[in-house]
């Protein structure tokens, strides 16, 4: 094999491998971590460990009667809560038209 041809070679193979290389120098370095993050929050606990007891929605009881009510239409409507959104004592930073 003649030096030459050895050099062209070389050559190919290095302008064939350098395709290979991957240029980040445009993206920040925190480039992808809002969507990492994302993917982490939305994961489940697999090994979820509940304080109440019984652990929620497991009393028997409790869901026959549930769901005996919203069969029949009897449904317990949930209180009304208190709301004091968009007024104000003092009258300042509420939303009142002025």
């Amino acid at each position: 094999m003649t030096p030459a041809r050895t050099l062209l070679i070389a050559l190919a193979l290095s302008a064939g491998l350098s395709g290979c290389m991957a240029s980040r120098t445009h993206l920040s370095k925190d480039f992808g971590a809002a969507l990492r993050e994302d993917l982490v929050a939305q994961i489940a606990d697999p090994d979820a460990r509940y304080t109440g007891d019984p652990d929620p929605g497991s009393n028997g009881g409790r869901v026959a009667q549930a769901q005996e009510r919203y069969r029949t239409g009897k449904v317990i409507a949930p209180a009304a809560a208190a709301s004091d959104i968009g007024s104000s004592a003092s009258g300042g930073a509420g939303m009142q038209g002025n």
